[in-house]
């Protein structure tokens, strides 16, 4: 069966660039009829906090990504020893106790020397003497995974074929000096023993996933079949890594995004195939592809959301908005013609409460030039009181011709202002339906 997964740190709540890895991979379980599983990645337990786990569920609760069950890596601490312990029964696991300050001198010496930034394994060389030193004298070490010098390869879902050559890595701290367990071996023993076939993530994880296959091979297991998606850059190019933080699914969430809107860009950018609106979570699923994805950075653009959220809106049907519009105190017997008259002119939702306020009170600021007013007000004594039907706005006009001579632009649009307060908006057939007052000025 397919798994797959979804590993967010509870430190921080979800971006746009953490939805594109949740996206993918629960696309693909839901794809093959598998397990997706939300597994929270709360080993620091300084910086794990409840409130971004909440926040978390949340936000995939709020696009409908559904999870098939919950994992927490700090439930799962034994498993992380057990697995260590393999390790240095391996030989495989060594103890370092460089500090951060002899680790930046070994990289600049090796950098002038045009050689690459890598450990250089000191810390094998020391005799237990030493060891008990270092160990009285600084505390605990950390624990480094000790790799075997010969090129990792694998297929890559999205990159293709990937080659690397594990001399050229440093072999990964496991572990740090205070017990905390890294992400590079508790991924790797979830992963392993929640039996996940697919992992997708960003591609800057690529070297993270070399020296995870040589762990897992370690441990006497095989790996997942690997993708690492592009990274999302800004619309002119730029890195996103400094603005992820105004980029909160929350955020969008507050600001009126629309889960499908977002969902539908998602689940398209970066591929060969155009954006399209989706309305259903399994049209998503029916027309995913991995194999379309690329490997070029990505522009995303919060800009093109909106957009998508005014068409995804004006498809619904009444009885998809029955409730919030309801909520806004719309009599029922008005909900259809309502929605009728606003879907196609309303950005989010919110919008809602400011055509009812028009519909219910009259323009908040009625608009008329000068050279209009008395026009405007000849008018306005000429129209009856509430209750107005379709007609009312071709009788009243028409009306309003005769008496007046104006015609056209210079009849209509002075009268859209004074009754909308806009230049543009629906039918004013339909508005002058929808009023519950007579307009005055």
């Amino acid at each position: 069966m397919t798994v797959t997964r979804f590993a967010p740190s509870p430190t921080g709540y979800l971006h746009v660039g953490n939805l594109r890895t949740a996206l993918f991979n629960w696309l693909i379980a839901r794809k093959a009829g598998g397990e997706f599983i939300l597994r929270l990645d709360d080993t620091d337990p300084e910086r794990s906090k409840q409130e971004y786990a909440d926040g978390i569920q949340e936000d995939l609760e709020w696009l409908g990504l559904t999870w098939d069950r919950v994992e927490t890596q700090s439930s799962r601490l034994d498993r992380y020893v057990a697995a260590a312990d393999e390790l240095r029964a391996k030989a495989r696991f060594y103890e370092a106790w460089e500090t951060p300050t002899e680790l930046d001198l070994k990289r600049k010496k090796l950098l002038n020397m045009g050689k690459p930034p890598v450990y250089d394994r000191a810390a094998l060389a020391l005799s237990e003497e030493e060891k008990t030193a270092l160990r009285a004298e600084r505390g605990d070490g950390v624990w480094r995974f000790k790799l075997d010098h010969a090129r990792i390869a694998w297929a890559d879902g999205i990159l293709g074929d990937i080659s690397i050559d594990a001399a050229s890595v440093s072999d990964p701290v496991l572990i740090r000096a205070d017990g905390q367990f890294l992400y590079t071996l508790a991924s790797v023993v979830d992963d392993t023993e929640m039996g996940i076939t697919h992992v997708v993530r960003g591609s800057d994880h690529v070297t993270n996933t070399a020296t995870q296959i040589q762990i897992m091979a370690a441990l006497g297991a095989g790996h997942p079949d690997f993708a690492h998606h592009s990274l999302l850059t800004g619309p002119q190019g730029e890195a996103l890594s400094k603005r992820l933080g105004t980029l909160a699914l929350r955020d969008l969430r507050a600001a009126g995004i629309e889960p499908m809107a977002l969902l539908s860009l998602m689940a398209r950018l970066g591929s060969s195939d155009p954006i399209a609106l989706r309305s259903t979570h399994q049209e998503l699923i029916d027309g995913f592809d991995l194999s379309k994805f690329g490997a070029a950075p990505t522009k995303f653009d919060v800009e093109d959301l909106k957009p998508l959220t005014a068409r995804h809106l004006a498809s619904l049907p009444l009885a998809d908005m029955a409730s919030d519009i309801a909520a806004l105190g719309v009599p029922a017997e008005l909900a259809e013609p309502f929605w009728s008259v606003v879907r196609e002119n309303i950005d989010t939702r919110a919008d809602m409460a400011a055509w009812w306020a028009l519909f219910r009170d009259g323009p908040a600021q009625p608009i008329i030039a000068d050279e209009d007013r008395a026009f405007v007000e000849q008018a306005f004594s000429m129209l009856p009181d509430a209750p107005y039907d379709a007609q009312t706005w071709s009788q009243w006009t028409a009306d309003v011709k005769a008496a007046t001579g104006r015609k056209g632009k210079g009849l209509f649009m002075p009268l859209r202002l004074a009754v909308t307060g806009q230049q543009r908006g629906p039918e004013m057939a339909d508005v002058m339906a929808l009023l519950q007052t007579r307009p005055t000025v």
